[in-house]
């Protein structure tokens, strides 16, 4: 299956001053798939899991002697590792926090040798080693997107369509209908990689929910992995709790049980850095950048994956298969959520993506505004209606009040369309906003 990080890959392979590289992603976001791929291109590909393959440890555990690394590898894995002709690819390298640091000497006195490093739970040892500035290069991987689910269900020339259609012609409302059909499927299946492939051979839908919960569980078995064991059931329950609160500020007194916010917030910090969950925080909106206008006690969250976060609340995904278009309009929270989800698969893989959404707090005149986006020197407001979405009263006020906010963004159940200041989008064209359009330009 076609993944935009697979040019990013491709792209590093080529590149004169390459450095060791960090995949980082939750669990199962496809990864290894990827690099794997990758790895065809080389005349050899060493893999290493340190997790399953714990006796290779000790080759990064003694010292940091990066020739000797490589000579043990050799020997443990009976493959030769010639720079420029080999891929090593070291999984699960969070096992052994001490070949994060090796990475640096990698690059220092072999640089011509490629080397991929991933873990599922990466981020945890990076919190506590650190990387090597200037050394090593990270990329982030997140669930598939629905371009991607496009590809993967050979639907390329909607890919190109959506890609390439200017908002101010409507769409054929037969492709319009077609394209809301198969998103209503991506809202089913999600973007997990597995998940994808199983309904790409089998469209036996209910293999693919079994495996959703086969996904979940993992993550639970996880919990004990990152989280003492005081803390596993604070971080069960912000795990159970979070497809409840979507569309909505976060918060603590929502969760069922005798909680407190100092037990459960370390519990939500954990699932983040496991990459489970992304805030969606506060921002005032009146200056770039946007991170710097926040107020971070005020906060959304959204789940890993769509039809993950349906799975947990034990939601009938069928429907989507029955009625997209009544589901559409019904879902609001997880249509916002999956555009959340969107952006972050369409963002720049080299920098962790932060999102951000407005709100205003005034008695007798409340406002929200979905999402916040940063182009260049401008801040554009991005509404999401699960409907028609004819209402979109915040965003206008967020206009009014921002003369550096030219526009704003509508994604609906509509066709194209431009009106004065706003621009329409159908939902399933996020991409069109970010210039996905380059990412797919590899063979």
């Amino acid at each position: 299956m076609k993944r935009f990080i697979d040019k990013e890959l491709f792209d590093w392979k080529d590149i004169k001053f390459r450095r060791p590289l960090l995949l980082r992603g939750a669990r199962q976001v496809g990864k290894t798939y990827s690099v794997r791929h990758l790895g065809k291109q080389f005349v050899s590909f060493i893999e290493i899991n340190l997790e399953s393959q714990p006796a290779a440890r000790i080759i990064f555990e003694k010292d940091l002697d990066i020739q000797r690394i490589v000579r043990d590898l050799s020997l443990f894995t009976g493959e030769p590792i010639i720079p420029g002709q080999t891929l090593l690819f070291i999984d699960e390298i969070q096992a052994v926090p001490q070949a994060i640091t090796s990475l640096r000497y990698f690059y220092e006195n072999i640089p011509d040798l490629h080397v991929i490093a991933a873990g599922s739970l990466l981020d945890f040892a990076v919190e506590n080693v650190g990387i090597p500035v200037g050394r090593v290069e990270s990329l982030y991987v997140y669930p598939m997107s629905f371009l991607e689910f496009l590809l993967a269900t050979e639907n390329d020339i909607l890919v190109q369509e959506i890609l390439s259609h200017r908002v101010e012609e409507l769409i054929s409302e037969p492709v319009h209908n077609k394209i809301f059909s198969i998103l209503g499927e991506y809202l089913a299946i999600g973007g997990m990689p597995g998940v994808v492939e199983c309904w790409r051979e089998t469209k036996d839908p209910s293999r693919c929910f079994a495996l959703h919960h086969s996904l979940i569980d993992t993550y639970r078995q996880d919990f004990s992995k990152y989280a003492k064991k005081f803390q596993i059931k604070y971080v069960d329950a912000i795990f159970t709790n979070i497809p409840q609160q979507m569309g909505k500020k976060f918060r603590y007194s929502g969760i069922d049980g005798n909680y407190r916010k100092r037990e459960l917030a370390p519990a939500l910090d954990l699932l983040i850095t496991a990459g489970i969950a992304h805030k969606v925080t506060h921002s005032s909106g009146n200056g770039i950048p946007l991170g710097a206008n926040i107020n971070p006690e005020c906060y959304k969250i959204i789940f890993l994956d769509v039809a993950l976060s349906q799975a947990v609340l034990g939601l009938d995904l069928e429907a989507w298969f029955l009625n997209p278009m009544q589901q559409f309009v019904n879902k609001g929270e997880l249509v916002e959520s999956f555009v959340g989800q969107e952006m972050l698969a369409y963002a720049n893989v080299h920098a962790k993506k932060q999102l951000f959404y407005w709100q205003r707090n005034v008695p007798s005149s409340s406002a929200e505004v979905d999402y916040l986006i940063q182009k260049g020197e401008k801040i554009i407001p991005v509404e999401v209606k699960s409907g028609s979405g004819k209402t979109l009263r915040s965003l206008h006020l967020f206009l009014k009040d921002r003369p550096n906010s030219l526009f704003g963004i509508r994604f609906s159940t509509q066709n194209y369309s431009r009106h004065e200041s706003i621009e329409s989008f159908p939902l399933y064209a996020v991409a069109a906003i970010f210039k996905a359009k380059d990412l797919f330009l590899f063979s």
